[in-house]
């Protein structure tokens, strides 16, 4: 699924400029600058390209996967048989929504930016021009928890290389300068970005363990299942395989459900 707009596009463009510029500056003025005559040298840089590798996986997979869309009619209904026991449907707690004219499952809204009901929709990030919904959320999660982790890290090699830097490793000062440029604007695009996924994180995290997406909190609609395990809202979210394995993108995603309406038409 790929949205047209113009605030998405761009919010996806300034996340990999500063994606690949942060591992620019961590391989060529860190690494190469201060550990090129160490094993940790190598490691750092297998290690950062690691998480930065599974950071592109989750994001590319969070932009194009359908985040739960629900699909439009093929001709135009007559919702007065919404409620009709002959209607051969089960629309218990389904609504109606007016700007698509379909049936939408409980805990689906329309996105005025995609212009389609969303299933479990939590919100629309312009930083994966995409909504978050139903079949997404892990991969957006992945992707804030990896950009959190870059972020550390990114930090964490700059002070280590700043303290155990020799004082005669770099002679020539335009070059040093440079290095010194390059590494405060890491430092404040790594604060800059970390404190911002961690902050959406956290949100994400509350919003599954308290069974309420963020449209749900805005409208007051309290809880949806408060009564559920932590670890099976978890579930529902991350996938039924073993936690350890819920930070891989290439794990699979809640299963894409049928409308009643159209396995009626069928």
């Amino acid at each position: 699924m790929f949205v047209k707009d113009p605030c998405g596009i761009v919010c996806i463009i300034v996340t990999y400029v500063a994606v690949f510029y942060a591992d620019y500056v961590v391989v060529k003025w860190i690494i190469l600058q201060t550990m090129i005559d160490s094993l940790w040298g190598t490691f750092n840089v297998v290690f950062f390209n690691t998480i930065l590798f599974f950071l592109l996986i989750a994001h590319i997979k969070a932009v194009i996967t359908d985040p739960g869309i629900i699909p439009l009619p093929q001709n135009r209904l007559d919702f007065s048989d919404m409620h009709s026991p002959d209607s051969g449907c089960d629309f218990v707690n389904w609504t109606i929504c007016a700007r698509c004219e379909t049936y939408r499952p409980p805990r689906a809204h329309h996105c005025r930016i995609c212009q389609r009901c969303i299933r479990k929709m939590d919100h629309h990030c312009p930083w994966i021009n995409n909504c978050v919904g139903e079949r997404n959320q892990k991969y957006f999660i992945q992707f804030l928890v990896y950009v959190g982790a870059l972020s550390v890290y990114a930090v964490t090699l700059v002070v280590i290389s700043y303290i155990k830097e020799c004082p005669d490793c770099i002679q020539d000062v335009p070059l040093k300068q440079a290095r010194i440029m390059h590494c405060v604007i890491l430092l404040l695009e790594s604060a800059l970005f970390g404190m911002f996924v961690v902050a959406i994180l956290v949100d994400q995290m509350q919003a599954i363990l308290q069974d309420e997406t963020a449209v749900e909190q805005v409208m007051h609609q309290g809880p949806y299942r408060p009564h559920k395990p932590k670890m099976a809202l978890l579930s529902e979210v991350c996938g039924r395989e073993h936690p350890l394995f819920w930070l891989l993108p290439c794990s699979s995603v809640p299963r894409k459900t049928e409308s009643p309406l159209i396995s009626h038409q069928v």
